[in-house]
């Protein structure tokens, strides 16, 4: 028993270590990347004001949508970034944000071909050029995941690993030492 409380204090103490041995970024970097991330994604707002796919003639109606589902998915993106701002620990929270953006920035480049196309090509340049500017903060991003996906690894196979060794130690105890234990 002595030896799973062993590895379990090792395993929580390796969490402020691995952050600052280059694998995992502190909290505090990640969730200043996070607020850079979420004031790069508002930028596109009031570019996206200007583009009025209503007007555009001879264009699929599927722009009006797609520029609706745009504006959902940022403010869905605001809310996962401010999620894992809250618990940047948290794969899940990371996952949902990266994918997030990730489908942002696909429908961003769809709609700015449209803007070019059907619009304005100086205001789908303005977009692309937003996009581009942001290109840091989602690189960011996806590096948080991966590394923090590694870091979710690593504590599996250390708890794992203690877990056998805790298997070990009881099953070569008596039968009499382990109810013993128990009470």
């Amino acid at each position: 028993m002595r030896l799973g409380l062993y590895g379990l204090m090792v395993l929580l103490l390796s969490w402020p270590a691995a952050a600052q041995s280059g694998g995992l970024a502190p909290e505090w970097e990640v969730r200043k990347d996070l607020a850079a991330l979420a004031e790069q994604v508002q930028r596109f707002k009031p570019i996206l004001e200007q583009v009025k796919p209503q007007n555009w003639e001879g264009a699929p109606a599927g722009y009006i949508d797609q520029g609706k589902r745009i504006g959902a998915e940022i403010d869905y993106l605001a809310a996962s970034t401010q999620a894992l701002a809250a618990r940047p620990e948290k794969l899940t929270a990371a996952l949902t944000t990266y994918f997030r953006m990730q489908s942002l920035d696909l429908l961003l480049r769809s709609y700015a071909d449209g803007i070019r196309k059907y619009q304005n090509p100086a205001l789908a340049e303005l977009l692309q050029g937003a996009l581009t500017s942001s290109a840091a903060g989602r690189e960011k991003l996806r590096q948080y995941v991966v590394d923090l996906a590694a870091y979710k690894e690593q504590q599996f196979r250390v708890a794992d690993q203690e877990a056998q060794q805790c298997r070990g130690v009881l099953s070569r105890q008596p039968q009499g030492a382990r109810k013993e234990e128990r009470k």
